[in-house]
């Protein structure tokens, strides 16, 4: 039934298409190991194996495949793992559906979304992780530029809206990104997220 709203939902946006399904936690990681979607709409509690492991071994494929958790469990444990995990989207099933467009909006344009209970969450992790961890997140080292860009990509903007916003060519923002990335010593969009959070530089 989730499975058939999902589709009905998305039958109004053309710039999505529904390239498989999966009815378990294998399937799922065998589907995205086989057809090579950008997304991947996941639950937590399914058989055989749950989605915080699926997330991870699809990541593992191929960690450019953006990941939406779409579940009924708001649990702390849950959220903290399957961020970690390096998903992209977090949003509950309780959430009107319209939410899980936005999150697909947002994952496709490179960026993030998480359900209204989510922040709250991380925002708390982020501070006891900050208060345990003596590492440097080298934001001294950002150029000015390279500030605007980070922090408009940990927002959630796209390389094109983020190029929009600067008035600079969506070129130019990806060698931005890259080395950002590189002197922050992160691995994806949302360790950029983590570190903007962590930094105050975006609310959440």
């Amino acid at each position: 039934m989730v499975i058939e709203g999902i589709k009905s939902a998305l039958q109004e946006y053309p710039e999505f298409e529904v390239v498989g399904e999966a009815l378990d936690g294998l399937q799922a990681v065998e589907s995205a190991g086989s057809l090579g979607p950008e997304i991947v709409i996941m639950d937590i509690s399914m058989p055989n194996l749950n989605g915080i492991e699926a997330t991870r071994q699809i990541k593992e494929l191929d960690p450019e495949i953006g990941i939406i958790i779409y579940s009924m469990y708001s649990d702390e444990g849950f959220v903290i793992d399957l961020f970690k995990a390096g998903i992209s989207a977090y949003v509950l099933k309780d959430d009107p559906l319209s939410d899980l467009i936005l999150a697909l909006k947002a994952v496709k344009g490179g960026g993030t979304y998480f359900s209204t209970m989510a922040p709250t969450i991380l925002t708390r992790h982020m501070e006891e992780m900050e208060e345990k961890s003596t590492s440097k997140d080298f934001i001294d080292t950002l150029s000015q530029r390279e500030r605007e860009v980070f922090k408009l990509l940990a927002e959630g903007m796209s390389i094109k809206e983020v190029a929009n916003e600067l008035f600079i060519s969506p070129k130019t923002v990806e060698s931005h990104k890259y080395n950002i990335m590189e002197k922050l010593q992160a691995t994806s969009i949302v360790d950029l997220t983590k570190i903007a959070i962590r930094k105050n530089l975006i609310k959440v």
